[in-house]
């Protein structure tokens, strides 16, 4: 049976062999609802069979011998995503054995109400830094005071447009605070392009796309050149109207239990930077 993706390296087949082995073992008939042993009640195969495993995942029992035994052979997400089901996989299984077969990450579930707080302490304890945290569709989800004192108030956008991308090209004020704003506008394109072209099917891709090609004409010029460029270390100049022109220089990081998630970190690019900053009313 062959599958969508190219096979992996030996290493990486080797792992895969393991984790299916092992799981394989840690499970009992009873778990999946097979009946327990033969006639005499006894197994000689601790946990499942193979034959098990591929009965209830519905693949070959040839090829899932060969995929246990780290085999040149491909599995498709489909096929993976058999396997998880049929090994009763918890989440970090199920995510650890797409890993290691090569496969994209799962889309991520809708945060929970708990998280955002979580993640507003997060970019608070930044500060003095400018600190904001997005999505996978650059949806501010939170954003520390300075950031609204330095860059701009997020909260001021209405909230199916609160995007750092229709931020970047219909706030005026912003764009006016930064010394080169086109550089910085385009490379967000790239970026917003590359993280697009990877969920080619999301509805809130298409629906930023089409609502800024009809609100700047420069991102529907731009974005029809279709710019791919990730993120590079960049430092940011910005006219600010009390403290004067500032350096920031940006760190992108990402949360460990939330993947999909941006963490951009805006610090100060020199001692003086740090300096006027400081002098900001509000500042820590």
């Amino acid at each position: 049976m062959s599958g969508d993706l190219m096979p992996g390296r030996p290493a990486r087949r080797a792992e895969l062999a393991a984790f299916l082995r092992a799981r394989r073992a840690q499970l009992r008939p009873a778990d999946v609802g097979l009946p327990v042993g033969n006639a005499s009640g006894r197994r000689r195969t601790p946990g499942l069979r193979r034959e098990e495993v591929a009965q209830l995942s519905g693949v070959g029992v040839t090829w899932y011998t060969w995929l246990e035994q780290g085999r040149d052979i491909a599995a498709s997400p489909q096929v993976v995503d058999a396997l998880a089901r049929a090994l009763l996989l918890d989440p970090d299984q199920r995510r650890h054995l797409r890993e290691i077969a090569g496969l994209p990450a799962l889309e991520r579930e809708t945060l929970a109400d708990e998280v955002l707080p979580r993640l507003q302490r997060l970019v608070d304890a930044v500060a003095p830094n400018p600190a904001s945290i997005y999505d996978a569709h650059f949806d501010f989800l939170v954003w520390n005071g300075p950031y609204v004192r330095i860059r701009h108030d997020p909260g001021r956008l209405p909230g199916d447009r609160r995007n750092l991308l229709w931020m970047m090209f219909t706030d005026a004020e912003n764009r006016a605070r930064m010394v080169r704003w086109e550089p910085a506008a385009r490379a967000m394109v790239s970026q917003f392009r590359a993280a697009a072209g990877r969920r080619p099917d999301d509805p809130r891709f298409a629906e930023i796309v089409e609502a800024l090609s009809g609100a700047s004409p420069e991102f529907r010029e731009w974005w029809a050149e279709y710019p791919v460029r990730y993120f590079r270390p960049v430092t940011v100049g910005i006219d600010h109207p009390e403290l004067g022109r500032i350096g920031l220089e940006l760190f992108q990081l990402r949360p460990v239990e939330h993947p999909d998630l941006l963490m951009v970190v805006q610090v100060p690019a020199s001692d003086q930077d740090f300096e006027r900053m400081a002098t900001l009313p509000g500042a820590p």
